[in-house]
């Protein structure tokens, strides 16, 4: 139960319906503090804030201080930051579950700095949880931890410091992102580096080879994600990377591929790409005839108007689709 004096409040400085609700703090059953935490959240009374802070903060009842801290996250001063920073060590789980969720809704940049001062905290948790709540605000200031945060031992630390570096978009962060892709063991990690590096340039050449090296990762997410940012990033010398793995044990696979060859626009890729359009999956067939398309190769009109029977509807739309593009282009 909250102490009810350390919730007393100048009458002149709440609300009359605030003020009504605080002693319902202070009450012996945790359901009643709870529910009195929910109606002052409906209030959006900016005085009661400190009173729900020090139930986030004292709180016996677990689902109460939990309530609290979800309450918190509609509010970005300084000092509730800071608070549902502290929660993120609350003995239950469900609490720090809370406080992190909250967090991670953060918008402004004013919280920032305060979430920075948490950014290299020894526990792992907290660690993860502050880069998490760091990326939408695209701070500055959280480039060094994070650099910092890809040599952790906690993988769940490691995959916040790479997607944070994703959202910070650095220059700085391309190397190290490069290496985090190579040579971590975890493949959700390199998976995530890998949609990290999609604001690099498609010059960079660290970046090049660490994506050319990840299409040949042994977990098909991995090669999958590879080669949809070496799409996005239109890295021409790709090419012939891109059309081997065409041939991937996966679909999921050798769809991406098929799409990031159409994103490039070689042409030297077109019949490749027109293999797919004999699969027993639908849709690689679907994806070969746009990418198709995209590549303007008048020499697969023939092949295109064979699949304009195909028995997909979803097929023959992107088929008379890529046949209407080719057509089009034709002098």
């Amino acid at each position: 139960m909250t102490d009810f004096n350390l919730l007393t409040h100048d009458p002149d400085a709440l609300a009359p319906a605030a003020a009504a609700l605080l002693p319902r703090l202070a009450d012996a059953d945790p359901a009643v503090r709870r529910i009195a935490l929910l109606d002052l959240a409906d209030l959006e009374e900016p005085g009661a804030l400190p009173a729900i802070a020090h139930a986030l903060a004292h709180d016996a009842a677990p689902a109460v201080r939990r309530e609290a801290a979800l309450v918190l996250g509609a509010w970005e001063e300084a000092s509730i930051v800071d608070a549902l920073c502290r929660a993120l060590l609350d003995p239950a789980a469900e609490v720090c579950s809370a406080a992190a969720a909250s967090l991670a809704t953060l918008k402004e940049s004013a919280s920032a700095p305060v979430l920075a001062r948490w950014a290299e905290h020894d526990d792992p948790f907290v660690q993860a949880a502050v880069l998490r709540a760091l990326r939408e605000l695209r701070y500055a200031g959280a480039l060094e931890p994070a650099l910092r945060a890809l040599e952790h031992a906690d993988d769940s630390v490691r995959a916040e410091a790479v997607v944070l570096l994703g959202w910070l978009k650095d220059a700085r962060a391309l190397a190290p992102l490069a290496h985090a892709l190579t040579s971590d063991a975890n493949a959700d990690i390199r998976r995530a580096a890998v949609g990290a590096l999609g604001f690099a340039p498609p010059t960079d050449a660290s970046t090049l080879a660490a994506l050319l090296q990840a299409l040949d990762d042994r977990i098909w997410q991995v090669r999958e994600e590879a080669a949809t940012t070496l799409g996005k990033l239109r890295v021409n010398a790709a090419c012939d990377a891109l059309s081997t793995a065409l041939g991937d044990d996966y679909w999921q696979v050798r769809l991406r591929a098929a799409r990031a060859l159409g994103q490039l626009g070689d042409r030297a890729a077109a019949w490749p790409v027109a293999g797919l359009l004999s699969s027993p999956i639908s849709n690689l067939r679907k994806e070969a005839a746009l990418a198709l398309g995209e590549l303007r190769e008048p020499a697969t009109l023939d092949a295109l108007r064979d699949a304009l029977d195909d028995a997909d509807p979803e097929v023959r739309k992107a088929v008379r689709i890529a046949v209407r593009q080719i057509e089009q282009a034709l002098p």
